[in-house]
């Protein structure tokens, strides 16, 4: 019961961090709540909101996937190559390389369930693999021309909103209806909360740990896909260090980095913090350099956090 209140308080705090932010940015420039600034806000997390998706699942799992950014900046170069170099039709070029970015997610999942090899090991070794591979792909040029319809993927408006900002809100539901309304969610927490456990419930762990990253793998692809059309140029250090930045995400919204708790709202909070943190320092001219100290503390913050409320707990 009391882990349950402190878990509820957490959650709520994470709302509470971000009006904090929201007013102190403001109070700092005025402009920072400006309409137009809010959407560009949204559509720059819009990446990091996708690719979240994913990476909460395999936290949950008490795992970690360090090929996300790789994942995104192979897919630029690879959707882009398609369109431009192969010539083929933009809609086809997404979905062959969707299923890319998805089996490299199947490729992690064998890695790490089949073989035995650490999650951390396993997809920082894909994390290189595929960055050579994307790097002999385009031999490190830029690709663009493509079509205008693709470009509307991430540069397009729905009324005022943002296509790309749509989409993660999109994938955000999906995320939340999986963890909450199916019998997959009740897996990935039960899995991380103690694999002996689920096992001997009956749950297939091995097969739980090959959708996930393959699940991973899918929404970095998305995610890249995203970027790729709002960049409207393919580049392969396209997602570099974004990795990072997903999971300062995740573990900022409350997903515990050893797995078995968290909430997708807490995600999408977690998501708002980094964006806002990024797009207020920038307004009121603070340069990159304090910029990554900042990020680095909110992630040392979060995880200290988390490993607190987890000592607390086992007392």
């Amino acid at each position: 019961m009391k882990s349950k209140v402190s878990y509820q308080l957490k959650d709520k705090a994470i709302w509470g961090v971000l009006v904090i932010l929201v007013v102190a940015f403001t109070i700092a420039n005025s402009r920072f709540v400006n309409p137009s600034n809010i959407f560009t806000l949204l559509r720059q997390v819009a990446v990091y909101g996708i690719a979240s998706i994913g990476m909460t699942f395999v936290i949950l799992l008490g795992d970690i996937d360090l090929s996300i950014g790789t994942i995104i900046s192979f897919v630029n170069i690879v959707c882009a190559w398609f369109m431009v170099n192969a010539g083929i039709n933009w809609v086809l070029a997404i979905i062959i390389t969707l299923i890319f970015s998805t089996l490299i997610g199947v490729l992690n999942g064998f890695m790490v369930s089949t073989i035995g090899i650490p999650a951390i090991i396993a997809t920082f070794a894909t994390q290189t693999a595929f960055s050579g591979i994307t790097y002999i792909i385009c031999s490190g040029m830029p690709i663009y021309g493509f079509p205008e319809a693709f470009n509307m993927i991430g540069q397009s408006y729905v009324g005022p909103i943002p296509t790309p900002v749509i989409i993660m809100a999109v994938c955000f539901a999906f995320g939340s209806f999986v963890l909450n309304k199916t019998y997959l969610g009740r897996y990935f927490y039960a899995v991380g909360g103690n694999a002996e456990a689920a096992k001997l419930s009956g749950i297939r762990v091995g097969r739980v740990k090959y959708l996930v990253f393959a699940i991973a793998g899918f929404f970095a692809g998305l995610a890249g896909i995203v970027m790729l059309s709002r960049t409207a140029s393919g580049q392969a250090n396209a997602g570099l260090g974004y990795e990072f930045d997903v999971i300062t995400c995740v573990v900022l919204g409350g997903v515990s980095i050893t797995g078995g708790s968290g909430k997708m709202s807490g995600v999408v909070a977690g998501t708002c913090i980094i964006g806002v943190l990024t797009n207020g320092m920038v307004l009121v001219n603070i340069d990159q350099y304090t910029q990554d100290i900042v990020m680095g503390v909110v992630l040392a913050l979060a995880v200290g956090f988390d490993c607190i409320q987890k000592k607390r707990q086992q007392n």
